[in-house]
């Protein structure tokens, strides 16, 4: 049986496309341990976490959040090395 050219372009690259979209994923989905980004529950100086454009809020203003790159909970008042101004 023969392949037109489409069929046989379809057949390499979608695996290719397929494995090159997983990776990305991954990746995105990976965030850093606390400690690997010196994480404390203090502000340093006016930087804390509430002001940083990585951090999701609680469902209060005082409530514990997220961070886009920073795993385990996180304290509003809290600071690491990679705080970025909203």
């Amino acid at each position: 049986m023969k392949m037109t050219r489409e069929e046989a372009i379809k057949t390499l690259m979608l695996p290719a496309f397929a494995a090159a979209f997983a990776a990305t994923t991954a990746v995105a989905d990976a965030k850093s341990s606390k400690a690997a980004l010196k994480y404390q529950d203090h502000p340093k100086g006016s930087q804390k976490c509430e002001g940083c454009k990585f951090y999701v809020p609680g469902k209060t203003t005082l409530a514990r959040g997220s961070c886009k790159i920073v795993s385990g909970s996180i304290s509003p008042n809290g600071w690491c090395v990679a705080y970025a101004k909203k």
